[in-house]
């Protein structure tokens, strides 16, 4: 789906200096992969996402995508950034182009959310929240989704939910995925291929591959 070659990223500090943040990094993502990017708060790992994503176009290197389109992204951020004023329903129904109901009635029931339907987001637990998130993420359709630690900060059980219930979606809707964790456990759960990050600046320390599972339908990797 991608290639992405970073040569470098700074930044501009306040007094004026650069701050160099990712050096020389590789990255290739198939069509229903996920990849996890593992490494220590602050090493640019999100920056990484971001420039993945299409955000942040100011590094040397060079992103390409298959037959040179951009595809259609979905994204969770660390917080879920619902809308407030509006359902839950009502955030899936306003992320897709058109509304598909069965689509956004699936994911729901999916992850474990029919029962707070037409709930707001601020009478949710922060993990039905994210799942929330997550399930507005899918509800576009996507080509790619990226996860910016979409599980920090919940305790290990409500982790492990949340992540099981991310696989579920994900199964009934395969996709490439980007997933931005400090939590190798959670990378090895999720992910096919776990780089892990490190270095002044940032680079790709070691690849590891993830023994198949049984949640992969054979022959889906591109």
């Amino acid at each position: 789906m991608l290639r992405l070659h970073v040569e470098s990223k700074s930044f501009r500090t306040a007094a004026g200096g650069v701050l160099p943040v990712l050096g020389q990094i590789d990255l290739t993502l198939g069509r229903r992969e996920i990849v996890a990017l593992v490494g220590p708060s602050g090493c640019g790992k999100t920056t990484l996402l971001r420039i993945t994503g299409g955000l942040d176009p100011a590094f040397e290197g060079t992103l390409a995508w298959a037959a040179g389109v951009m595809p259609r992204i979905g994204t969770v951020f660390q917080e879920p950034r619902l809308l407030p004023w509006r359902t839950v329903w009502q955030n899936l129904l306003l992320a897709q182009r058109s509304a598909n109901l069965k689509l956004a009635s699936d994911l729901l029931r999916t992850l474990d959310l029919s029962g707070s339907r037409d709930a707001y987001p601020g009478t949710l637990s922060l993990g039905m929240a994210r799942r929330g998130a997550i399930a507005r993420a899918f509800a576009i359709e996507p080509d790619l989704v990226l996860l910016d630690e979409p599980f920090v900060s919940l305790d290990p059980e409500a982790a492990r939910r949340g992540q099981a219930l991310l696989l579920e979606a994900w199964r009934a809707r395969p996709t490439a995925a980007l997933l931005v964790t400090h939590d190798r456990a959670e990378a090895a759960a999720l992910a096919d291929r776990i780089l892990l990050l490190g270095g002044t600046p940032t680079r790709v320390l070691e690849e590891v591959i993830v023994a198949a599972r049984a949640r992969r339908p054979a022959g889906e990797i591109s």
